[in-house]
């Protein structure tokens, strides 16, 4: 079951209830902003992967980190793939013109940071120790 707990399982589950959701509004002109949402996200999600497999460590949560990632896309953010997400589910809400898709963001964002973003930061804390509190002192957390 614990692969249920893992990021993409989270996007997705709101991912379909923003879909399903029957409370909508005209996207119209809110479309492209969507469009340009799912563009950021899918670049953010390459660079990040890219820097995973150059630095050779995990991408995948709650495992050890070999390496900490301190350049090319973070050091503009330290969880770009999480950003990503949310500009994910922003953009398929706008596409969709589902409000409940567009309430869900937030809700998301502070999910991914208290069930994700704070363990790993607290691994990469006992790894990397101080090198890890300059980095974290020099970048922000999301943007």
């Amino acid at each position: 079951m614990k692969w249920i707990d893992l990021p993409p399982v989270w996007l997705c589950l709101c991912v379909a209830l923003a879909w399903m959701s029957p409370v909508t509004f005209v996207p119209g002109s809110w479309a492209w902003l969507g469009w340009v949402s799912l563009a950021c996200g899918g670049i953010l999600t390459g660079a990040a992967v890219m820097a995973f497999q150059k630095a050779r460590t995990t991408i995948i949560p709650r495992q050890a980190p070999a390496a900490l990632i301190t350049g090319g896309i973070f050091q503009w953010t330290r969880n770009p793939i999480y950003l990503a997400d949310v500009l994910f589910l922003t953009g398929l809400s706008l596409i969709w013109g589902s409000v409940v898709g567009l309430v869900l963001v937030p809700v998301f964002a502070i999910f991914l940071q208290k069930r994700f973003i704070l363990g790993e930061e607290a691994k990469l804390r006992d790894a990397f120790a101080e090198t890890f509190e300059t980095y974290a002192n020099r970048v922000r957390r999301w943007l």
